[in-house]
Formats: C-alpha cells, sequence, structure tokens
C-alpha cells in the first residue's frame, strides 16, 4: 500500500486565513521555523493506477496538482479521466467533506461512508446534488461502524484494500439541524480507520481522537503506522491564544501534552511508525525549533507534512 499525505494541517490550514496568532504571523512573514500546510488529506493505493482518498479536504484541488500520481493520464482513451477512484468520508465536518464539491465535474466515483454522513450530504444540503446529475455519477457504498469493508473502485473491482471503521465520538458538527441530529446514530458521528493492505500491513489513521482508552490502545499496537490526531498541543491552547471557551476535550481532541494527552498515554506503543498528522495552526510543535517540536521528536514521534509519503 502506498500513502501519500497531501495535506497535515486542522481545518483552516496553516496559516489561517484569519488567525494573526504567534505561528501565523511567524510564517507569513518568513521568519518561521517550519512549513506551511493545507488541510489534512490522504490518498492511498495498492497498483498506482487506483487511488482512494480519505476525506475530501477544501484544499484538495490544489493537493491533486501537486501529485503527478493523482493527475490525468496522457495514454488514456478519453480526455477526461482520473486515477482518483474513490473516498472514504469517516464525519461530516466541514474540512474532511466539501473537497468532494470539487470533484463534481461528471468523473465516476465511489464513496464509502456511513449511512449518517450519506444522509447529511445528500438530504440537507442540495449543493451535493452537484454530485447526482448523471447516472452512477456518483456510487455510495455504505459500512457499519467496527465492521470490515473492502474499497472499491466505481466499477466495482475490489483494490485488495481492507477497512474497519472505530467509533470515537458522539457528536456531529454543529451546522447539522436538531432535528437531523435526533435521526442519526451518534456511533456514526465521528470515526477512526484502519486499513490493512493485502501483505498485512496496517495503516491506523484517527485524525480526531476526543479520548485515548483501551480499545483504542489495543488497535493502534495492533498497526504498523499511526497518523494520529496531533490537533492541539495543550488543553487550553485556543483559549490562551485566542479567547476561546472550548477546551480541546471540548472541541473532540486530545492534547499531545500533559499526563493524559497523547505523548504520555501512547508512549509505551513502541511497534509502530507514529506520526502526528491534523496540526492545528496554534500547536507550538510545528515550529521546528520549538522546545515542543524536540520533545515529540526526542519521544520517536513525526510530525506530517505536506508531500509525505511511505509503503506499506
Amino acid at each position: 500500500m502506498q500513502v501519500k499525505i497531501l495535506g497535515s494541517a486542522a481545518g483552516g490550514g496553516f496559516p489561517q486565513w484569519n488567525c494573526a496568532c504567534p505561528n501565523c504571523r511567524s510564517v507569513r512573514a518568513g521568519t518561521f521555523s517550519g512549513k506551511p500546510r493545507t488541510q489534512t488529506q490522504l490518498a492511498i493505493s495498492t497498483d498506482s493506477k487506483h487511488w482512494f482518498l480519505l476525506g475530501a479536504s477544501p484544499d484538495l484541488r490544489g493537493q491533486i496538482e501537486s501529485k503527478s500520481e493523482l493527475h490525468p493520464r496522457a495514454d488514456h482513451n478519453s480526455t477526461r479521466h482520473s486515477p482518483i477512484a474513490g473516498a472514504v468520508l469517516l464525519n461530516a465536518d466541514i474540512d474532511h467533506v466539501l473537497g468532494l464539491l470539487l470533484l463534481r465535474e461528471l468523473q465516476p466515483l465511489r464513496v464509502h461512508t456511513t449511512k449518517s454522513v450519506r444522509r447529511i450530504l445528500t438530504k440537507d444540503n442540495s449543493m451535493f446534488a452537484m454530485l447526482q446529475r448523471v447516472p452512477d455519477q456518483i456510487s455510495w457504498n455504505e459500512f457499519m461502524p467496527a465492521s470490515q469493508f473492502s474499497l472499491l473502485t466505481p466499477a466495482g473491482e475490489d483494490s485488495g484494500l481492507r477497512c474497519r471503521a472505530i467509533p470515537l465520538g458522539s457528536h456531529f458538527p454543529a451546522y447539522i439541524s436538531a432535528p437531523r441530529r435526533s435521526q442519526l446514530s451518534p456511533l456514526e458521528s465521528s470515526l477512526g480507520l484502519i486499513v490493512e493492505s493485502p501483505s498485512g500491513k496496517r495503516l491506523a489513521f484517527m485524525p480526531a481522537v476526543p479520548a485515548i482508552d483501551q480499545n483504542v490502545l489495543k488497535l493502534l499496537d495492533s498497526a504498523d503506522v499511526i497518523l494520529f490526531d496531533g490537533t492541539f498541543w495543550s488543553a487550553d491552547e485556543l483559549i490562551r491564544i485566542q479567547g476561546s471557551a472550548q477546551s480541546s476535550w471540548d472541541m473532540g481532541h486530545v492534547p499531545v501534552s500533559s499526563e493524559t494527552g497523547s505523548l504520555k498515554k501512547l508512549a509505551h506503543i513502541n511497534k509502530p511508525r507514529k506520526i502526528y498528522v491534523h496540526i492545528n495552526n496554534t500547536n507550538p510543535m510545528l515550529n521546528e525549533a520549538s522546545p515542543e517540536y524536540q520533545q515529540v521528536r526526542e519521544a520517536g514521534w513525526e510530525i506530517a507534512e505536506d508531500g509525505c509519503q511511505f509503503e506499506l
């Protein structure tokens, strides 16, 4: 399995368009010891011909253009073509689904998601009708949390990739009405994903983790590579920097630091390669000259960057 990290930031990217925090000011001034990042987006494949997106970020068009493997092939028998076969949607957050609308040019795609997320997008948002203008433009495959499913191409071909979605949260995005929420399953609100390659190697993709329990620890211990929630360094990060009333816990993200943070809680997991992803623009570990960055690296973790890639 080939894995490409097309984007590695949290919603809004880095720098965020309306943010003047120290990180964003410094990166705009060209004095930051680190790199800008687009919103989190992964692409995976077993054959380099059919690629599946994990999420569909608002930065997707630029992210596709940044990787030649995702470009239309010149030797294809049509001028309209894409190696992108489909996507897996793990929640209905704007920064996770909006990119689907950028793929509206009548290209056949297969979208794997839960019944709840499909209902939110197709029943409550008229813009997503742009994905259903012709027959089979989008093929929807619904999966249940905790059950295994295969990633299929638009033609129904099996990619060889096996997935299992892990329930992690219980809250749907704020834009979803209370009546609609009452009709949806909380278990389908926010999911992590275990992807198994034909060789048996496992990728754990968990960009939004509200708590680390024994089930999460067991799953991570069985993975070969972990892409884990690195949104906030501290629980009170936005409260201190922006005057927000919400902590990282309130927003469904375990912080990196502290006794209950991921750096401490996952310290005993030594087998997998561990990479932080979905990093907020305010997070001090983005600064490669900071003690926070040094602490993460000394603990054996990597910090995802746009353009990173590896094989499993």
